[in-house]
């Protein structure tokens, strides 16, 4: 039945994803509508908040289906397919914590550098706003985003090493008895 873990290590780390690109674009979207609107030319959009909530899920989607079939995959190859569901989901639920926590660093470093250099930023990003407070939180939010993706895949080879290594640690423990 291990197989069958594997299944849902799959599935909970798609929708764990698109759970976590739900939460962060409903705080996104409070922080900077602007930020969607110019970068998505949502110009015409009326429910904008729902629409960028909506966006969060479908990136999720989308690089949770990638992200977690290269680590199911691996665990499965490393395990020979007898990885628990409980074991894996520990895994999985690290590589979220530690995208969630690139998305707030992501967010800051974009701040410090709209703040920093503030002309920079306006001419290096798309349709950034003059106005000082509104670029930080236009920059918070790009800041944010690209903070979370890049951090869920660095996230995931890092939690498959992890992983690895663990268990082929239990492995030599279970030769030793």
């Amino acid at each position: 039945m291990k197989p069958f873990s594997l299944v849902g290590i799959w599935v909970t780390g798609i929708l764990g994803a698109a759970v976590l690109g739900a939460v962060v674009n409903f705080d996104n979207a409070h922080v900077s509508e602007l930020y969607f609107r110019n970068v998505m030319q949502w110009n015409d959009v009326s429910h904008i908040s729902r629409a960028i909530v909506a966006q969060g899920v479908f990136e999720g989607l989308v690089c949770g289906l990638f992200l977690s079939t290269i680590f199911t995959s691996i665990a499965g190859i490393v395990s020979r397919a007898q990885c628990s569901y409980a074991l894996g989901v520990q895994y999985v639920g690290g590589s979220f914590l530690t995208a969630f926590g690139c998305w707030v660093a992501g967010g800051l470093l974009a701040v410090a550098l709209a703040s920093l250099s503030p002309e920079f930023y306006r001419h290096t990003f798309i349709r950034v706003p003059e106005d000082a407070d509104e670029r930080l939180r236009y920059a918070w939010v790009g800041g944010s985003i690209w903070g979370i993706q890049l951090g869920g895949v660095g996230a995931t080879f890092v939690f498959v090493a992890l992983f690895r290594a663990a268990w082929r640690q239990k492995i030599e423990d279970a030769s030793k008895i």
